[in-house]
């Protein structure tokens, strides 16, 4: 890095050679930049909306689970609330006697 610590510090003409090869080569290798670049943000942006499918696909199918585990839970919780009101005897009403 000899070049960047020393060659570069106060050197008006190395800055200035810097900037106008940028100027001259940056037309040339631009477009061939972008010919190469187009295609991989093509593929990228295909890649990322598949992954967006899937994950949609695979919170859909979690949600159903989870709805199916909640009416699972529901069902088991009203038939013990059931089989605990059916097994405890039922208290007489204040006021009258059982026989």
């Amino acid at each position: 890095m000899g070049l960047l610590d020393n060659g570069l510090k106060g050197n008006v003409l190395t800055g200035l050679a810097i900037g106008i090869g940028a100027a001259v080569l940056g037309p040339a290798v631009l477009p061939v930049l972008a010919s190469v670049a187009k295609p991989v943000a093509k593929a990228a942006i295909k890649g990322g909306l598949v992954l967006f499918e899937k994950g949609k696909e695979t919170f859909a199918e979690m949600g159903e689970v989870v709805e199916d585990l909640v009416a699972e839970a529901k069902a088991e919780l009203s038939e013990a609330q059931e089989s605990a009101s059916a097994a405890a005897p039922e208290a007489a009403p204040e006021g009258e006697a059982t026989t």
